[in-house]
């Protein structure tokens, strides 16, 4: 089993490089694709934000529907449940691959800045390296932060759709009302931390460029 796992790491670190290499080629650095996948991230996050807005508004428009309605309206919720949680998955992916993308840049930085022969360049050089960390330590930090928040909408959302689907009758619906408060302020934290992670995405991204 060991050995499976150490082939499967190398053959991962393979296509890295591999994926490296070619971009390369085209003239596309570590650092042009860490703006992409830093883009990219800032992307899933402002569309996880509209869906997390669209299920709670989905929810919400669940209080007051007739009891015939019930099962059509469980059907919409636990669709724009499923459509958070998907959005959600892909902000993670997102993050992971900003992540991935920003250790293999810092690495090769670190081993480059070894092979500068001049004392004052590789001091420069050390110096932007460093600065780079920290902003990039800022930028990762509000992302986690707003990927931290959308479990709990999503544990809370996924808690009532299933109670819904257990109890489809008119006093299910009446004792979601009371719910509605603590779900709006939860979606709203996370609409915020988001907004300041795509923010913080925004200003590295012009850090980068510049």
């Amino acid at each position: 089993m060991r050995t499976w796992i150490i082939f499967l790491l190398i053959l991962a670190a393979g296509c890295e490089t591999a994926y490296y290499g070619l971009n390369e080629q085209f003239g596309r650095l570590k650092n042009d694709i860490m703006v992409d996948r830093v883009e990219d991230a800032m992307d899933a996050q402002e569309e996880a934000k509209e869906e997390f807005k669209d299920a709670f508004e989905q929810f919400e428009a669940v209080v007051g529907v007739p009891e015939g309605e019930l099962k059509s309206t469980y059907r919409k919720l636990n669709g724009a449940f499923e459509d958070a949680q998907n959005k959600a998955d892909e902000v993670s992916e997102r993050i992971a691959a900003v992540d991935d993308v920003a250790q293999d840049l810092f690495d090769e930085w670190a081993d480059e800045i070894t092979q500068i022969s001049s004392a004052s360049l590789k001091s420069n050089s050390r110096a932007q390296l460093n600065a780079s960390k920290q902003k990039y330590a800022s930028l990762l930090k509000a992302m986690r932060r707003a990927e931290s928040r959308m479990q709990p909408v999503l544990t809370s959302f996924r808690d009532h759709v299933l109670y819904l689907k257990h109890n489809l009758n008119a006093q299910a619906i009446s004792s979601l009302k009371s719910e509605l408060g603590g779900i709006e302020s939860d979606v709203g934290r996370l609409i915020q931390d988001m907004e300041r992670s795509i923010s913080e995405a925004q200003s590295f991204i012009k850090a980068l460029e510049s």
